[in-house]
């Protein structure tokens, strides 16, 4: 809290402040951007965040970001419903979706097996998956969690409860660094991920 600011301004830092990635010299720098830029701009964004907040939900089928009751991807009848590509966060999705060489729908886990963090399975949409699978229908399933221990540790747990239902299950090729995560991979990168993508024994 700086007293030579206002209240406001102070409070407009400190916001921004607790954004990813945001030191307090960048949330000044925002803040003071902010101030000094007309009116109808700064409320187009303070509007823009409202909406978001307001609009944004969660697809009641693959757990994505989306506006209605499904997101553009499972509302999509050209894609292949009988492939589901299953990524922890909607961020993963996002960089896959990038390459243009995603043809097949999605699975948002939100997140991963963490049970030191306290992330067991039962808060991820581990069992929602299942389901998905046990309808009938699914001919492959992707496992494209991150090449971490976690997100191996994730993509083996789920594989123990796809197996008995008798769909194939590929994983990403490691062309992706180990201990690495795909929101940040290259297109390149994850193309070569994609093509490669093995069968799990």
């Amino acid at each position: 809290m700086n007293p030579a600011y206002t209240d406001s301004l102070n409070e407009l830092i400190d916001r921004f402040a607790t954004l990813p990635g945001i030191g307090h010299k960048t949330a000044e720098r925002l803040a003071f951007h902010i101030l000094k830029t007309d009116p109808e701009s700064a409320m187009a964004l303070a509007n823009a965040i409202q909406s978001v907040k307001t609009n944004t939900r969660q697809c009641k089928l693959c757990f994505s970001i989306c506006e209605g009751d499904l997101c553009t991807v499972c509302s999509d009848p050209k894609r292949d419903h009988a492939t589901i590509c299953v990524v922890e966060q909607a961020n993963d999705l996002i960089s896959l979706e990038k390459t243009g060489m995603c043809k097949w729908v999605y699975h948002v886990l939100g997140g991963h097996i963490a049970p030191l963090d306290g992330i067991e399975p039962s808060d991820l949409t581990i069992d929602d998956l299942v389901r998905r699978v046990r309808a009938g229908g699914i001919g492959e399933v992707i496992m494209a969690t991150n090449p971490n221990m976690e997100g191996d540790g994730t993509a083996l747990y789920i594989c123990s409860l796809l197996r008995p239902l008798g769909v194939k299950i590929t994983r990403l090729a490691r062309g992706l660094p180990s201990g690495s995560s795909i929101e940040f991979a290259t297109g390149n990168i994850l193309a070569d991920a994609i093509l490669g993508r093995s069968k799990i024994e």
